[in-house]
């Protein structure tokens, strides 16, 4: 790499790192106060654990030299400090993935699942089925270690709709399946109850930090700062903007209100859906595929519901839901010279469909195998009255301000 094309990507490499910022206020604010420090320390505890596994073991299986295009054999726990810059800029770029791809299940199942558990499953993540998988599709990203056998059936995912959100949201279905809803979500028998969020601001805030952080998730994967960069960046913005539109003004003509967290997770489901082929298609087809991610955001929500699988913030429709579409999309809309695979239209959707099959069966299979052993051996899960209490005060001793608040007027009106 160039020096600018270095600068670049460790720009964007922050960029990324902001992500973990806007999942933390995205998933806090959309969850009671009571679990929030919970949530928040989840997210930097993940990162901090998944960039040690990933450094020692999941880098070298992803990029290292391919074994048949299935699995890498090398580059475990280098020392950048002998590596060639482009090496270390590279591994820096590919860890805040590794770190983006974890942090989707932390929403999912928050409120209800043990610190210790949580980060066992961060472990498994980013050390088995995130790296194993990335290998199948860029494993030659790195210009050393050879392809990998989707790649070479011409498989394209360039920012990692399917092996980076899609990875992450089958994960996360699998662990909310083995660990259940939380405790009053559907326990009358009448349907899904609301559970009404601490902060929507915070959340909103969150949404945006993500937003940001987009910019160097799709822009930095050209791995270059080149002529490509701008519409790049540009099919980011307005896929996440209308699938933000789609998903909220499906809402309003449905309750005749705002839904604000479906505005939201629209916006990141627009997102999720031109991060596969943001490099490849015109400004109006990214327009397309948010308005179509956000309405699958909304889609896939209300089977969560009818199916009694809780999500706590919604990632399962932004991330799986929205991530298979974008990849779909990427065959159906994406330029067939620029995608650069010598497949006809026809083939490509193929393929694309193939990927989307293969990560399911991977990723799903493989998590709800190790994850229910896991639970078997040690119950994912806090009690009932650990659930009850929240997780800030049962898995850390501390309390939010707000529930510290709610105690000394309750002790107020029992003095009174």
């Amino acid at each position: 790499m160039a020096n600018i094309d270095l600068l670049w990507v460790i720009f964007a490499s922050a960029l990324v790192f902001l992500m973990q910022g806007g999942f933390l206020c995205l998933e806090s604010g959309m969850t009671r106060s009571k679990n929030s420090i919970n949530v928040a320390i989840k997210n930097l505890a993940d990162f901090c654990l998944s960039t040690l596994v990933f450094w020692a073991v999941g880098f070298g299986l992803m990029f290292g030299l391919s074994y048949k295009g299935w699995i890498g054999l090398d580059l475990f726990s280098l020392d950048f400090a002998k590596a060639p810059p482009s090496l270390a800029v590279f591994f820096l770029f590919q860890v805040m993935f590794c770190g983006a791809a974890v942090t989707i299940l932390s929403g999912i199942v928050a409120e209800r699942m043990k610190f210790g558990a949580y980060l066992f499953v961060a472990v498994i993540v980013s050390g088995l089925l995130y790296p194993i998988a990335g290998h199948w599709s860029w494993a030659d990203l790195d210009g050393a270690g050879g392809s990998g056998w989707l790649a070479d059936l011409g498989f394209v995912d360039f920012a990692g709709s399917t092996v980076v959100h899609s990875v992450g949201g089958w994960a996360g279905l699998a662990l909310v399946l083995i660990i259940g809803p939380r405790l009053g979500r559907f326990d009358d028998g009448s349907g899904a109850q609301t559970i009404t969020p601490s902060n929507m601001p915070t959340a909103t805030l969150g949404a945006l930090l993500l937003f940001i952080g987009w910019l160097g998730f799709n822009g930095g994967s050209t791995l270059v700062l080149d002529d490509t960069v701008p519409s790049i960046l540009i099919n980011t913005v307005v896929g996440g903007c209308v699938g933000a539109i789609s998903a909220g003004g499906l809402r309003y003509a449905v309750n005749q209100r705002l839904d604000v967290d479906q505005f939201i997770n629209g916006a990141l489901g627009g997102l999720v859906a031109v991060t596969a082929n943001c490099f490849a298609v015109s400004t109006g087809s990214a327009a397309l595929i948010g308005l179509v991610g956000g309405m699958i955001v909304v889609f896939v929500s209300q089977l969560l519901e009818i199916l009694k699988i809780d999500d706590a913030v919604g990632a399962i429709p932004v991330h799986l839901g929205a991530g298979i579409w974008g990849t779909l999309a990427t065959g159906f809309y994406g330029d067939l010279e620029t995608l650069g695979t010598g497949l006809s239209r026809l083939e490509q959707v193929g393929v694309q469909g193939l990927g989307v099959l293969v990560y399911g069966i991977w990723t799903f299979g493989m998590a709800y195998l190790v994850f229910s052993a896991g639970n078997a051996a040690f119950r994912f899960r806090v009690s009932e009255e650990e659930e009850i209490a929240g997780l800030n005060i049962s898995e850390h001793g501390m309390q939010h301000e707000s529930e510290m608040q709610t105690a000394e007027g309750r002790s107020l009106e029992s003095a009174g």
